[in-house]
């Protein structure tokens, strides 16, 4: 099947295909006659992988290391298991950042209602910014 019916069956944009296709998570063969990119039915389910681990905040390149393993018919399991835990302590510390970060910009805030706007004079390039409000 071509590109844009792998992405209709599929379920997806038909640049998708493409640039799946461009990157390796797609591998197509090429019609002699026209030099259409061809994919196998096997491909939706590939593309549907691709789309849920996607989901789950994989990276195409931990996809594509994940799809590699699969066609040497290797279980890829405990690594799912591995990186999924890694991510979610990653993005605890960035909660924990973001809330940091929020926090700050709420004092700020309310610190700022009582400061005038100002104009830039060669020191000072934004009076509230440069006002430490930390």
């Amino acid at each position: 099947m071509i590109v844009s019916e792998l992405a209709h069956q599929a379920g997806i944009p038909a640049h998708v295909v493409r640039y799946y296709a461009r990157i390796g998570l797609l591998k197509p063969s090429r019609d002699p006659e026209n030099g259409y990119k061809l994919f196998k039915r096997d491909d939706i389910h590939r593309i549907r992988f691709i789309r849920q681990a996607k989901e789950l905040g994989f990276k195409l390149n931990e996809i594509d290391k994940l799809l590699r393993q699969v066609y040497l018919g290797k279980s890829v399991c405990r690594d799912v298991r591995k990186i999924l835990k890694d991510r979610i302590a990653q993005n605890k510390l960035e909660m924990r950042r973001l809330a940091h970060q929020t926090a700050q910009m709420d004092r700020a805030l309310e610190h700022w209602g009582h400061i005038p706007d100002g104009k830039p004079n060669g020191e000072v390039f934004c009076p509230l910014i440069q006002s430490g409000c930390n």
